[in-house]
């Protein structure tokens, strides 16, 4: 987990990490591997967005089925069996023939999280998951992620303000301020090492 108030610059690391932006020293590495010269496309990362980023013309199947199709060129049997998949671990199989608009603010959340995996990426990206998503729904979340997380097959960055959510799904967190990492840890030591402090909520 990445934490941090509001302007210490965290969407600029992800905006670096996912290649949006060239870094002007240093380097970035995924599994020992060195990522910093590549193309976006190449870096295997995929970052589920705050406003999520859905396509609103295509239903919750077909948002699924898109990026596979395009990205790694499946056969759209074979995106199709994939996105079904998705649909039962994401719960979202009763909406599959809805439109973004028509679903609530935690599904549409799930959604973007399922065609983010759809790619199967080796590093998703989760930026502020919780903001704007009902605390009755925070939870659902957070038991996504924990799942996702411990399938085992892919890193996953979590940044976030809200404390109690990171602290009780990260293994490692990393406070950020004014552009740098003040203080990092395992996950398990967050309260006693005096993190919520350090952070906005």
């Amino acid at each position: 987990a990445l934490l941090g108030p509001s302007g210490c610059g965290k969407t600029t690391l992800l905006n670096a990490l996912c290649g949006f932006i060239p870094v002007e020293s240093g380097e970035i590495a995924i599994a020992s591997r060195s990522i910093t010269h590549q193309a976006p496309e190449q870096r295997n990362i995929t970052m589920v967005f705050q406003s999520y980023a859905l396509w609103p013309h295509l239903t919750v199947q077909q948002n699924l089925i898109e990026a596979p199709c395009r990205v790694l060129g499946l056969s759209k049997d074979q995106a199709l069996a994939r996105a079904e998949k998705l649909l039962e671990r994401l719960r979202l199989k009763p909406y599959s023939d809805r439109y973004p608009l028509h679903l609530s603010g935690g599904q549409q959340q799930q959604l973007a999280i399922g065609r983010a995996l759809a790619s199967r990426p080796q590093l998703l990206i989760l930026d502020e998951p919780t903001e704007g998503i009902q605390p009755s729904v925070i939870k659902e979340i957070g038991e996504v992620i924990r799942q996702l997380a411990s399938r085992g097959d892919m890193a996953i960055l979590l940044v976030e303000q809200f404390y109690d959510f990171a602290a009780g799904l990260a293994d490692h967190y990393l406070v950020m301020s004014r552009g740098a990492i003040v203080q990092q840890g395992k996950g398990g030591d967050m309260e006693t090492d005096g993190v919520r402090a350090l952070v906005t909520i």
